[in-house]
Protein backbone atom coordinates (compact mmCIF):
# COMPACT_ATOMS: atom_id res chain seq x y z
CA UNK A 1 0.00 0.00 0.00
CA UNK A 2 1.42 3.35 -1.03
CA UNK A 3 1.96 5.75 1.85
CA UNK A 4 1.07 9.44 1.75
CA UNK A 5 4.25 11.51 1.40
CA UNK A 6 5.07 15.16 0.81
CA UNK A 7 8.08 14.68 -1.46
CA UNK A 8 9.51 12.01 -3.80
CA UNK A 9 11.87 9.40 -2.40
CA UNK A 10 15.51 10.46 -2.85
CA UNK A 11 17.69 7.66 -4.37
CA UNK A 12 20.56 6.63 -2.12
CA UNK A 13 22.43 3.87 -3.97
CA UNK A 14 24.71 3.97 -6.99
CA UNK A 15 26.78 1.12 -8.38
CA UNK A 16 29.52 1.44 -10.99
CA UNK A 17 30.88 -1.59 -12.82
CA UNK A 18 33.79 -0.84 -15.16
CA UNK A 19 33.70 -3.82 -17.50
CA UNK A 20 36.79 -2.60 -19.37
CA UNK A 21 38.25 0.71 -20.57
CA UNK A 22 35.42 1.26 -23.04
CA UNK A 23 32.40 -0.34 -21.35
CA UNK A 24 30.67 0.27 -18.03
CA UNK A 25 27.41 -0.27 -16.20
CA UNK A 26 26.01 2.41 -13.91
CA UNK A 27 23.03 1.68 -11.67
CA UNK A 28 21.10 4.04 -9.40
CA UNK A 29 18.16 3.35 -7.06
CA UNK A 30 15.57 3.45 -5.56
CA UNK A 31 13.37 5.85 -7.54
CA UNK A 32 9.66 6.48 -7.09
CA UNK A 33 7.49 4.85 -9.78
CA UNK A 34 7.90 6.77 -13.05
CA UNK A 35 10.88 8.81 -11.92
CA UNK A 36 13.50 6.41 -13.31
CA UNK A 37 12.46 6.76 -16.95
CA UNK A 38 11.93 10.51 -16.48
CA UNK A 39 15.65 10.83 -15.74
CA UNK A 40 17.03 7.96 -17.82
CA UNK A 41 15.64 8.98 -21.21
CA UNK A 42 17.08 12.54 -21.34
CA UNK A 43 20.39 11.30 -19.92
CA UNK A 44 20.61 8.74 -22.72
CA UNK A 45 20.02 11.45 -25.32
CA UNK A 46 22.61 13.69 -23.70
CA UNK A 47 25.15 10.85 -23.71
CA UNK A 48 24.94 10.79 -27.51
CA UNK A 49 24.49 14.53 -28.11
CA UNK A 50 26.62 16.29 -25.50
CA UNK A 51 29.67 14.07 -24.99
CA UNK A 52 32.77 15.79 -26.38
CA UNK A 53 34.76 13.93 -29.02
CA UNK A 54 37.10 14.51 -31.98
CA UNK A 55 36.64 14.10 -35.72
CA UNK A 56 38.22 15.13 -39.06
CA UNK A 57 36.15 18.01 -40.47
CA UNK A 58 38.00 18.59 -43.76
CA UNK A 59 40.74 17.08 -45.91
CA UNK A 60 43.09 18.28 -48.63
CA UNK A 61 44.57 15.58 -50.87
CA UNK A 62 47.37 16.47 -53.25
CA UNK A 63 46.20 16.21 -56.86
CA UNK A 64 42.53 15.80 -55.90
CA UNK A 65 39.82 18.40 -56.50
CA UNK A 66 36.69 16.58 -55.31
CA UNK A 67 35.61 13.48 -53.38
CA UNK A 68 34.69 11.51 -56.51
CA UNK A 69 38.21 11.72 -57.92
CA UNK A 70 40.82 8.97 -57.93
CA UNK A 71 44.51 8.76 -57.07
CA UNK A 72 47.04 7.03 -59.29
CA UNK A 73 48.58 4.04 -57.59
CA UNK A 74 45.97 3.82 -54.80
CA UNK A 75 43.57 0.89 -54.79
CA UNK A 76 40.67 2.91 -53.31
CA UNK A 77 39.04 5.87 -55.02
CA UNK A 78 38.77 9.07 -52.96
CA UNK A 79 35.18 8.49 -51.80
CA UNK A 80 36.08 5.01 -50.49
CA UNK A 81 39.23 6.44 -48.87
CA UNK A 82 37.10 9.04 -47.02
CA UNK A 83 34.69 6.36 -45.80
CA UNK A 84 37.64 4.41 -44.36
CA UNK A 85 39.00 7.60 -42.79
CA UNK A 86 35.72 8.22 -40.94
CA UNK A 87 36.10 4.82 -39.29
CA UNK A 88 39.42 5.86 -37.74
CA UNK A 89 38.99 7.75 -34.47
CA UNK A 90 41.42 10.47 -33.38
CA UNK A 91 42.10 12.33 -30.16
CA UNK A 92 43.94 15.66 -30.00
CA UNK A 93 46.87 15.31 -27.58
CA UNK A 94 47.04 18.95 -26.50
CA UNK A 95 44.46 21.45 -25.28
CA UNK A 96 43.67 22.83 -28.75
CA UNK A 97 40.17 22.60 -30.17
CA UNK A 98 41.51 22.22 -33.72
CA UNK A 99 44.75 20.93 -35.27
CA UNK A 100 46.11 20.47 -38.79
CA UNK A 101 48.05 17.27 -39.45
CA UNK A 102 50.02 16.45 -42.60
CA UNK A 103 50.73 12.97 -43.96
CA UNK A 104 52.90 11.62 -46.75
CA UNK A 105 53.08 7.97 -47.87
CA UNK A 106 54.83 6.13 -50.71
CA UNK A 107 54.06 2.64 -51.98
CA UNK A 108 54.06 -0.18 -51.84
CA UNK A 109 52.26 0.20 -48.52
CA UNK A 110 49.09 -0.77 -46.69
CA UNK A 111 48.12 2.25 -44.58
CA UNK A 112 46.39 1.71 -41.24
CA UNK A 113 45.26 3.93 -38.38
CA UNK A 114 48.53 3.48 -36.52
CA UNK A 115 50.35 5.21 -39.40
CA UNK A 116 48.37 8.41 -38.71
CA UNK A 117 49.49 8.87 -35.10
CA UNK A 118 51.97 11.68 -34.46
CA UNK A 119 52.87 14.30 -31.85
CA UNK A 120 49.58 16.16 -32.43
CA UNK A 121 47.01 13.36 -32.43
CA UNK A 122 46.47 9.94 -30.92
CA UNK A 123 44.73 7.27 -32.99
CA UNK A 124 42.16 5.33 -30.99
CA UNK A 125 41.70 2.55 -33.54
CA UNK A 126 45.23 1.81 -34.80
CA UNK A 127 44.32 -1.42 -36.62
CA UNK A 128 41.60 0.09 -38.81
CA UNK A 129 42.39 -0.07 -42.51
CA UNK A 130 42.71 3.14 -44.56
CA UNK A 131 44.19 2.47 -48.02
CA UNK A 132 46.67 0.47 -50.11
CA UNK A 133 49.33 1.98 -52.39
CA UNK A 134 51.11 -0.02 -55.10
CA UNK A 135 54.81 0.43 -55.93
CA UNK A 136 54.04 3.56 -58.00
CA UNK A 137 51.56 5.05 -55.53
CA UNK A 138 52.08 8.24 -53.54
CA UNK A 139 49.61 9.81 -51.13
CA UNK A 140 50.00 13.28 -49.58
CA UNK A 141 47.15 14.75 -47.58
CA UNK A 142 46.31 17.11 -44.74
CA UNK A 143 43.53 16.77 -42.18
CA UNK A 144 41.80 19.32 -40.00
CA UNK A 145 40.76 17.53 -36.79
CA UNK A 146 38.43 19.35 -34.41
CA UNK A 147 36.82 18.93 -31.02
CA UNK A 148 33.02 18.99 -30.85
CA UNK A 149 29.77 17.30 -29.89
CA UNK A 150 27.13 15.33 -31.75
CA UNK A 151 27.04 15.10 -35.54
CA UNK A 152 27.65 17.95 -37.99
CA UNK A 153 26.96 17.29 -41.71
CA UNK A 154 29.48 18.45 -44.32
CA UNK A 155 26.93 20.98 -45.68
CA UNK A 156 27.23 22.92 -42.42
CA UNK A 157 31.03 22.84 -42.54
CA UNK A 158 31.63 23.62 -46.23
CA UNK A 159 31.50 27.43 -45.91
CA UNK A 160 34.24 27.44 -43.27
CA UNK A 161 36.82 25.10 -44.87
CA UNK A 162 40.07 26.33 -46.34
CA UNK A 163 40.65 26.55 -50.08
CA UNK A 164 41.29 23.18 -51.78
CA UNK A 165 39.90 21.30 -48.76
CA UNK A 166 36.96 18.89 -48.94
CA UNK A 167 34.40 19.20 -46.13
CA UNK A 168 33.64 15.97 -44.24
CA UNK A 169 30.65 14.80 -42.21
CA UNK A 170 31.87 15.13 -38.63
CA UNK A 171 30.89 12.35 -36.22
CA UNK A 172 32.13 13.81 -32.95
CA UNK A 173 30.27 11.66 -30.42
CA UNK A 174 32.53 9.01 -28.86
CA UNK A 175 29.54 7.13 -27.43
CA UNK A 176 28.85 3.97 -29.43
CA UNK A 177 26.14 2.58 -27.19
CA UNK A 178 23.96 4.05 -24.44
CA UNK A 179 21.02 1.95 -23.29
CA UNK A 180 19.13 1.65 -20.05
CA UNK A 181 16.83 -0.81 -18.31
CA UNK A 182 14.31 -0.07 -15.58
CA UNK A 183 14.06 -2.74 -12.88
CA UNK A 184 11.85 -2.97 -9.80
CA UNK A 185 13.40 -2.91 -6.32
CA UNK A 186 11.94 -3.49 -2.89
CA UNK A 187 11.86 -0.62 -0.37
CA UNK A 188 10.17 -1.16 3.00
CA UNK A 189 7.81 -3.90 1.69
CA UNK A 190 6.98 -1.87 -1.43
CA UNK A 191 8.17 -3.65 -4.62
CA UNK A 192 7.22 -0.81 -6.96
CA UNK A 193 10.33 1.33 -6.57
CA UNK A 194 12.64 1.49 -9.59
CA UNK A 195 16.29 1.04 -10.49
CA UNK A 196 18.03 2.48 -13.57
CA UNK A 197 20.77 0.33 -15.12
CA UNK A 198 22.77 2.17 -17.80
CA UNK A 199 25.08 0.27 -20.15
CA UNK A 200 27.52 2.63 -21.85
CA UNK A 201 30.18 1.90 -24.48
CA UNK A 202 32.54 4.44 -26.04
CA UNK A 203 35.08 4.27 -28.86
CA UNK A 204 37.94 5.01 -26.45
CA UNK A 205 38.24 8.78 -26.93
CA UNK A 206 36.77 9.10 -23.42
CA UNK A 207 35.86 6.51 -20.81
CA UNK A 208 32.20 5.57 -20.22
CA UNK A 209 32.36 7.18 -16.77
CA UNK A 210 33.66 10.45 -18.26
CA UNK A 211 30.88 10.36 -20.84
CA UNK A 212 28.26 9.87 -18.12
CA UNK A 213 29.68 12.75 -16.06
CA UNK A 214 29.62 14.90 -19.18
CA UNK A 215 25.91 14.16 -19.74
CA UNK A 216 25.06 14.91 -16.10
CA UNK A 217 26.89 18.23 -16.29
CA UNK A 218 25.02 19.09 -19.49
CA UNK A 219 21.68 18.29 -17.83
CA UNK A 220 22.48 20.43 -14.78
CA UNK A 221 23.63 23.33 -16.96
CA UNK A 222 20.48 23.17 -19.11
CA UNK A 223 18.19 23.13 -16.08
CA UNK A 224 20.03 25.95 -14.28
CA UNK A 225 18.21 28.49 -16.44
CA UNK A 226 15.12 27.96 -14.26
CA UNK A 227 17.10 28.92 -11.16
CA UNK A 228 18.21 32.14 -12.85
CA UNK A 229 14.79 33.11 -14.19
CA UNK A 230 12.71 32.14 -11.15
CA UNK A 231 15.33 33.00 -8.50
CA UNK A 232 15.06 29.49 -7.13
CA UNK A 233 17.46 28.21 -4.52
CA UNK A 234 16.74 24.51 -4.67
CA UNK A 235 18.54 22.36 -2.12
CA UNK A 236 18.12 18.61 -1.61
CA UNK A 237 15.45 17.75 0.97
CA UNK A 238 16.90 16.01 3.99
CA UNK A 239 13.79 14.68 5.67
CA UNK A 240 14.40 11.05 4.61
CA UNK A 241 17.39 9.01 5.70
CA UNK A 242 17.79 5.39 4.61
CA UNK A 243 18.26 3.54 7.92
CA UNK A 244 19.71 0.46 6.17
CA UNK A 245 22.42 2.52 4.51
CA UNK A 246 23.15 4.36 7.75
CA UNK A 247 23.53 1.07 9.64
CA UNK A 248 25.83 -0.27 6.91
CA UNK A 249 28.05 2.80 7.21
CA UNK A 250 28.28 2.23 10.98
CA UNK A 251 30.05 -1.10 10.39
CA UNK A 252 33.23 -1.31 12.49
CA UNK A 253 36.53 -1.34 10.61
CA UNK A 254 37.59 -4.52 12.43
CA UNK A 255 34.81 -6.25 10.44
CA UNK A 256 36.37 -5.20 7.14
CA UNK A 257 38.81 -7.40 5.23
CA UNK A 258 41.87 -5.31 6.09
CA UNK A 259 45.44 -6.39 6.77
CA UNK A 260 46.85 -5.86 10.25
CA UNK A 261 49.06 -3.04 8.96
CA UNK A 262 46.16 -1.11 7.42
CA UNK A 263 43.89 -1.73 10.44
CA UNK A 264 46.55 -0.53 12.91
CA UNK A 265 47.09 2.65 10.90
CA UNK A 266 43.37 3.46 10.91
CA UNK A 267 43.03 2.59 14.59
CA UNK A 268 45.87 4.97 15.49
CA UNK A 269 44.06 7.68 13.51
CA UNK A 270 40.98 7.03 15.72
CA UNK A 271 38.95 5.75 12.75
CA UNK A 272 36.45 3.14 13.92
CA UNK A 273 33.67 3.02 11.33
CA UNK A 274 33.24 2.37 7.62
CA UNK A 275 31.32 5.66 7.43
CA UNK A 276 34.35 7.62 8.58
CA UNK A 277 36.29 6.27 5.60
CA UNK A 278 33.33 6.98 3.29
CA UNK A 279 33.41 10.63 4.39
CA UNK A 280 37.13 10.98 3.59
CA UNK A 281 38.62 11.98 0.25
CA UNK A 282 41.58 10.12 -1.24
CA UNK A 283 43.82 13.04 -0.36
CA UNK A 284 42.67 12.90 3.27
CA UNK A 285 43.49 9.19 3.35
CA UNK A 286 46.94 9.87 1.89
CA UNK A 287 47.53 12.38 4.68
CA UNK A 288 47.01 9.75 7.41
CA UNK A 289 50.23 9.18 9.31
CA UNK A 290 52.17 6.04 8.31
CA UNK A 291 49.61 5.02 5.68
CA UNK A 292 51.69 3.68 2.80
CA UNK A 293 50.77 3.33 -0.84
CA UNK A 294 50.05 -0.40 -0.51
CA UNK A 295 47.71 0.16 2.44
CA UNK A 296 45.97 3.00 0.60
CA UNK A 297 45.29 0.76 -2.39
CA UNK A 298 44.02 -1.98 -0.07
CA UNK A 299 41.60 0.42 1.66
CA UNK A 300 40.38 1.73 -1.70
CA UNK A 301 39.71 -1.83 -2.88
CA UNK A 302 37.84 -2.71 0.33
CA UNK A 303 35.77 0.49 0.13
CA UNK A 304 34.85 -0.29 -3.47
CA UNK A 305 33.82 -3.82 -2.45
CA UNK A 306 31.64 -2.38 0.32
CA UNK A 307 29.88 -0.15 -2.20
CA UNK A 308 31.54 3.12 -1.21
CA UNK A 309 34.44 3.84 -3.58
CA UNK A 310 36.81 6.53 -2.31
CA UNK A 311 35.67 10.02 -3.38
CA UNK A 312 32.08 8.83 -3.91
CA UNK A 313 29.73 11.60 -2.82
CA UNK A 314 27.18 10.58 -0.22
CA UNK A 315 23.71 12.21 -0.21
CA UNK A 316 23.65 15.31 2.04
CA UNK A 317 21.06 13.80 4.38
CA UNK A 318 23.23 10.70 4.87
CA UNK A 319 26.34 12.81 5.54
CA UNK A 320 24.49 14.82 8.18
CA UNK A 321 22.91 11.82 9.90
CA UNK A 322 26.13 9.78 9.71
CA UNK A 323 28.29 12.55 11.17
CA UNK A 324 25.84 13.09 14.03
CA UNK A 325 25.60 9.36 14.79
CA UNK A 326 29.37 8.77 14.76
CA UNK A 327 29.91 11.76 17.05
CA UNK A 328 27.23 10.40 19.36
CA UNK A 329 28.76 6.91 19.48
CA UNK A 330 32.26 8.19 20.09
CA UNK A 331 31.03 10.48 22.86
CA UNK A 332 29.39 7.53 24.62
CA UNK A 333 32.62 5.53 24.37
CA UNK A 334 34.49 8.28 26.22
CA UNK A 335 31.99 8.33 29.09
Amino acid sequence: MKKITTSPYIPTEIEIEEIDERRAKISAYPFETGFAITLAHPLRRLLYNSTVGYAPTSIRIEGVSHEFDSIRGMFEDVSHFIINLKNIRFKIKGEENSVKVDYSFKGPKEIKGADLENDKVEVIMPDNYLATLNEDGELNFSLIIEKGIGYVPSENIRDNVKENYIALDAFFTPVKKAVYEIENVLVEDNPDYEKIVFTIETDGQVSPIEAFKNSLEAMYNQMSIFNKVLNLNIQPKTEHVDSKELNKLLKKIDELELSVRSFNCLEKANIEYLGELALMSEQELKNLKNLGKKSLEEIKEVMKKEGYPVDKELPPEIVKALTEKINELKSKEKE
